[in-house]
């Protein structure tokens, strides 16, 4: 099946299989995926966590609203953004890329000022942001990967970030919770796997200019 086919397939998954787990070569591969996944600058400011702690499951469920997926799913994905991205961070990338790409850390003076001159012309709250929505696109990939792997997922954003950031304990870590995903199979009896896929029509969705 083609990725359309599959995005066709798909759905946010309501209800979850809790005695269905995901095949940790199919997980390598989401994972994977994620971490090839797009971002400004190649900067990747988050980091993601994979959470199969039952228990820790249960206390994200209560900060969750009480929704099934967060513990009957196969794992549960939190997205979390750095909250200190600054000088030093930029610095730990550059001298990465220098490492990576077997070059002189000298030939990476412009790049790097370039994007320190971006870094240091947004407030703190504005690099959140900015490191939130590149969270998102490493979300989308997730989803895409999952389907390709017939893998169901729920990416949600009904969750109390603080009580996560607390179980998690993210904030010492300089990160705080922005999205997450439950990842799995679908239940035989969820009746939201039977609806018809809602989307705006393609003369409507896209403008050719």
């Amino acid at each position: 099946m083609s990725l359309v086919d599959k995005l066709k397939w798909r759905y946010a998954t309501k209800k979850f299989d809790n005695t269905q787990k995901i095949a940790s070569e199919k997980l390598g591969y989401i994972l994977d995926a994620i971490q090839l996944a797009p971002s400004s600058y190649g900067l990747q400011p988050y980091r993601i966590l994979v959470v199969e702690d039952p228990i820790v499951r249960e206390r994200l469920k209560e900060a969750s609203y009480g929704q099934t997926q967060i513990t009957d799913a196969s794992q549960l994905i939190v997205f979390a953004v750095e909250t200190n991205i600054n000088e030093d961070f930029v610095k730990k990338y550059m001298d990465s890329t220098a490492a990576i790409r077997n070059i002189p850390r000298e030939s990476l003076a412009g790049f790097e000022g370039m994007v320190l001159g971006t870094i240091n012309s947004r407030t703190k709250e504005e690099l959140t942001t900015w490191a939130q929505k590149q969270a998102y696109i490493a979300l989308g990939v997730l989803l895409a990967a999952a389907s390709e792997q017939s893998i169901d997922a729920c990416p949600m954003e009904g969750f109390d970030a603080a009580r996560y950031n607390d179980i998690l304990n993210l904030t010492e870590k300089g990160l705080t919770a922005t999205v997450i995903t439950t990842v799995g199979s679908r239940a035989s009896d969820d009746d939201y796997a039977q609806l018809a896929k809602v989307r705006r029509a393609k003369e409507e969705l896209f403008i050719h200019v």
